[in-house]
């Protein structure tokens, strides 16, 4: 009768234990495992002495519950430095059913990347690296995830400043007036700030005064602006062939400046020949 009876609880106790294995293994209870892939990289804030550079992640969410991140390891390379780079906080949840973007910023100084930053700015394209792991806690425990993406992104470039002819607007025995019309050129495809060109400006080797642009503000990409810029010259300290030049003729004219972008300032010069005309 007991073994009967054992026989009879088998029976019954066994197809329901492996129906409650079977659940228990079903993605249901489970959960699904969440994905995490990267979207995009984002410049911003352009100068010449560094930018931003995001990268943008995609984490999503398959599961009835929520999930939240149990830990983030992330390091940034420009060039093969490391730089500071920013990541999400522990503990950031994700929606059941939903995704979240995640951002990873890093505010680059031209200056910890390069030992010379006008020698940087002559590169055309600098490589950025990113690497390390996302840790999230799941239905089924914590999952890491790795962070591995490379590119490269435009590196910001010195504007392009070319002189027009000057004018000899007023002329006296003692000096003269001249409007030195420039053209100012975003040579990035992207806005670059210029918050000045000013330098000291010379008339066939004779240095005859300063000269500045102002704030010519954040330059779109490809843009030019044009300014024309007076200055009155003294005769009595210029030099012989500057003064024949104002007087009618031409000269080599050269502009040693700075120009100014964001927190930096950075060497530019120009060198043409120029006609002066009335």
């Amino acid at each position: 009768m007991k073994r009967l009876l054992v026989a009879v609880l088998c029976l019954s106790v066994l197809p329901g234990c492996a129906f409650l294995r079977e659940l228990l293994n079903s993605s249901a209870v489970r959960g699904a495992e969440p994905t995490f892939t990267f979207r995009t990289m984002v410049l911003n804030d352009i100068s010449l002495g560094g930018l931003n550079l995001d990268t943008v992640w995609d984490l999503h969410n398959p599961n009835a519950v929520s999930i939240s991140l149990a830990s983030v390891d992330y390091a940034l390379f420009i060039e093969g430095k490391q730089v500071v780079a920013g990541a999400p906080q522990n503990g950031l949840q994700i929606a059941a059913n939903g995704s979240s973007e995640l951002h990873f910023p890093a505010n680059i100084k031209f200056t910890d990347v390069a030992a010379v930053v006008e020698t940087f700015l002559t590169k055309d394209m600098a490589s950025w690296r990113a690497e390390g792991s996302l840790g999230v806690s799941t239905p089924i425990g914590v999952i890491k995830f790795p962070i591995a993406k490379e590119g490269q992104f435009e590196v910001p470039k010195l504007p392009a400043i070319v002189f027009a002819n000057p004018k000899v607007t007023s002329i006296t025995i003692s000096g003269a007036t001249v409007e030195f019309p420039l053209t100012v050129t975003n040579k990035n495809t992207y806005a670059l700030p210029i918050a000045g060109v000013t330098g000291s400006i010379a008339i066939a080797g004779s240095n005859i005064g300063t000269l500045s642009t102002g704030n010519l503000g954040a330059m779109e990409g490809k843009g030019a602006k044009q300014v024309s810029l007076p200055l009155t010259i003294s005769f009595l300290g210029a030099a012989g062939a500057a003064v024949n030049a104002v007087r009618g003729g031409n000269a080599q004219v050269t502009f040693n400046a700075q120009v100014q972008s964001g927190p930096t300032s950075l060497p530019i010069k120009v060198d043409q020949l120029l006609n002066f005309t009335r």
